[in-house]
């Protein structure tokens, strides 16, 4: 009791969460597929890795048309929790913006105890055999091969940004999403224990969808009259696991009411879950732009969600 309310008296004070500038990751890669990406025979996108601000301060690069899907992992710093966070990235599902949260995200828990590991995922209108459900089965092979390399006891969460928020919440709506097995790792749970959604994507029609995440979707093969039923909240049963969702009023990019939707759906079907709206920080900020704002607070909600081991 006595750490919710320190955070909630947080929630009032100008809490600060340094970024980190992270250097290309010397930790472990694993590749999601190795002996070939599956579905891949249509795919003549090549990836490339861009440099958005060659002269800032800290790098921000993305990946476009990953064709190498892998998971970066970060072993914890301080003394290990004994819980791994997924961490991935958005990008409006047209590309995966690895460091401001991606590298950035996971070295800062890392630095907290937490083992993380970072996931380029596949992006679904590229060509790929399984269409709009390629990024999620790339996440679901990620928490399998993260399983299978684990301690015994470790518990495994994942939080995702934007359109990597709309992935997790699928991730964890859509048990039903499977891809044929490749090795013994793909005999284990690919259910997190805990979900993180910041600034998710949920809609996906109508004023609140983000037209960018719809935009991809529908050029993955997905028709305009199918586009709902990739609506996470629309698919939210009790068997989701605990959800903390994390949301600004002024989000010009993806209105606060896919939160609110999100949320309101986790309620109904009696999923612990937590909604945090924030009244500035607009979209996308990460690690970077909450200095002196009150949204400065979400890593600490993030931990402290993650701290919580009541189902």
């Amino acid at each position: 009791m006595r750490r919710f309310l320190l955070l909630s008296l947080l929630g009032g004070c100008s809490f600060a969460a340094n970024p980190v500038s992270v250097p290309e990751p010397g930790g472990d890669t694993v590749e999601l597929w190795p002996g070939g990406v599956p579905g891949a025979e249509r795919v003549t996108a090549q990836q490339r890795i861009v440099e958005r601000s060659p002269r800032g301060p800290l790098r921000d690069r993305m990946i476009e048309h990953t064709t190498r899907p892998l998971i970066t992992r970060y072993v914890a710093k301080t003394k290990p929790l004994g819980i791994t966070l997924l961490v991935v990235p958005g990008g409006g599902y047209q590309r995966v913006v690895i460091d401001k949260e991606g590298f950035e995200a996971a070295e800062y828990f890392a630095q907290r105890g937490f083992d993380a590991a970072v996931l380029r995922y596949r992006l679904p209108a590229d060509g790929w055999a399984a269409g709009p459900d390629a990024p999620v089965h790339d996440a679901m092979r990620a928490l399998r091969l993260l399983r299978s390399r684990a301690s015994p006891g470790q518990r495994f969460g994942v939080i995702g940004y934007s359109a990597g928020g709309h992935l997790v919440a699928r991730l964890i709506t859509e048990p039903q999403l499977q891809y044929p097995p490749r090795d013994a790792a793909d005999s284990l749970s690919a259910r997190p224990d805990f979900a993180v959604l910041m600034y998710p994507v949920i809609a996906t029609t109508g004023k609140l969808a983000h037209a960018g995440s719809a935009l991809q979707l529908r050029a993955a093969g997905v028709p305009e009259d199918g586009l709902e039923k990739y609506s996470p909240d629309l698919n939210v049963s009790a068997s989701v696991p605990r959800t903390l969702i994390v949301h600004t009023a002024d989000d010009a990019t993806v209105p606060v009411e896919n939160g609110i939707r999100m949320y309101d759906a986790l309620r109904r079907a009696g999923v612990r879950s937590e909604l945090h709206v924030f009244d500035r920080g607009g979209h996308g900020f990460g690690l970077r732009s909450i200095t002196g704002m009150p949204v400065a607070i979400w890593p600490a909600l993030v931990e402290n969600w993650a701290l919580d081991e009541t189902k």
